[in-house]
């Protein structure tokens, strides 16, 4: 029994992750005899959290009885994941298998005062908990900045207006309180916080791009600045501090533009959305985000080489300005990933945001500057591939939210 109840997360966190699809699988996968698997799953079940169909449909040709089919519970508990940038936020309900139940997205200029936006986005959360009545078991935040640990403070919002060392925690799980946002047991629920592209990576790892690799490099560059994360052993990795892998402060061009933070030519400034128009010659409007705007532009405007497999999108004649700005784009996006690469030795490179349309517009192009530049690109080049996930740091801030209960669900749940 003590072994069954030990059992409990890895269960659940296989099922989470869809690698257990069966209890027969389950049992292989936990290293356990078949009676204990099937009562790790009865008392997941019976906690709330899975579906255990125990009359499944044999597959066509199968041989004997097919296995219990195992899945999360559609109609179980749900997390408050929250996400703020440059350009607003976005509140949702996530459930277990990263399943976005309900979501409420809000633009706002982003104030000065980090707590203002804050409880708009709790607010916003709350809301969605009152109008499901989904029972909440933990809160997440995804927030464009390194957060240090312990004390979960927003080092270097850069492309906020936020002050450094903004105690972004704390406000998040006041703000929780003021809105009544309860966890396991009516107790008031606790926030967790992170930095968006660490918890991207994080999503993607579990549900998305990155399912499978060992050691994964997330690269994305979002409405401004570029960030990068590592997934290694399936643990992200986030240094002694949380303040691993500020990859937008490597430097690709030497001579290039001053950073923020206070160097000259990181990828921050010279691989983002603002850096594309800038270079393709386009004023920035305020009616999308950068990133729309970016995004818009390179689908329109920039054809794909006639050699590429893949169908041009437009048929027509790209604008050589355009062109001309996601070539010079790649090639500063390959120099750092080359040398991450070289550093790093993932067996797995995942793009995000504008450098996710980048790869996909050019995929060639961006793959042999990484070969040329990494030590090992001639003869085994890593896998470079494109994010997955919709609202990925979302999703991610919801893994975060799910993790204690991921690794103790009887503990969690009281």
């Amino acid at each position: 029994m003590e072994r069954g109840r030990g059992a409990l997360g890895p269960a659940l966190e296989l099922v989470h992750t869809g690698r257990a699809p069966t209890r027969a699988v389950l049992t292989a996968e936990l290293g356990v005899t078949r009676a204990t698997a099937g009562a790790v799953a009865a008392e997941l079940e019976a906690l709330g959290l899975i579906q255990v169909d125990a009359r499944p449909g044999a597959a066509a040709g199968s041989q004997g009885r097919p296995s219990h089919r195992l899945a999360v519970d559609p109609d179980g508990p749900v997390v408050l994941a929250a996400q703020i940038h440059a350009d607003g936020f976005r509140a949702a309900l996530v459930g277990l298998g990263g399943r976005m139940v309900a979501t409420a997205p809000g633009c706002m200029t982003v104030p000065a005062d980090p707590a203002r936006i804050i409880d708009a986005v709790v607010e916003a959360g709350a809301g969605l908990l009152r109008e499901t009545g989904r029972r909440c078991l933990g809160a997440g935040l995804a927030v464009p900045s390194a957060v240090a640990e312990p004390e979960g403070t927003a080092l270097n919002p850069l492309h906020l207006s936020w002050t450094a060392g903004a105690p972004v925690r704390a406000l998040f799980t006041e703000a929780l309180a003021k809105a009544g946002v309860a966890g396991p047991g009516g107790a008031p629920a606790t926030g967790v916080t992170g930095n968006d592209v660490n918890l991207a990576a994080l999503a993607e790892h579990r549900h998305g791009a990155g399912r499978g690799a060992r050691h994964l490099l997330c690269v994305a560059t979002g409405h401004r600045g570029v960030g990068g994360a590592l997934v290694l052993d399936g643990r992200l990795h986030s240094g002694s501090s949380g303040l691993a892998l500020e990859v937008g402060h490597l430097t690709v061009n030497p001579a290039g533009l001053p950073c923020h933070c206070g160097s000259r030519g990181c990828l921050d400034v010279e691989a983002d959305p603002l850096a594309f128009l800038t270079a393709a010659g386009r004023d920035p409007g305020p009616e999308v985000s950068l990133l729309q705007q970016s995004r818009d532009l390179l689908r329109s405007e920039y054809a794909r080489p006639s050699d590429s497999s893949a169908p041009a999108e437009p048929s027509g004649p790209s604008d050589p300005s355009v062109r001309a700005a996601a070539e010079l784009l790649i090639d500063r996006l390959g120099l750092g990933l080359a040398g991450l690469v070289n550093i790093l030795n993932p067996d797995r490179v995942i793009l995000g945001g504008l450098h996710r349309e980048l790869l996909e517009a050019d995929p060639e192009r961006l793959r042999a500057v990484v070969a040329d530049r990494s030590l090992w690109g001639r003869s085994g080049s890593v896998p470079i591939l494109s994010c997955t996930l919709d609202h990925n740091s979302l999703i991610g801030a919801a893994e975060a939210a799910w993790q204690p209960v991921l690794d103790d669900p009887l503990a969690a749940l009281g």
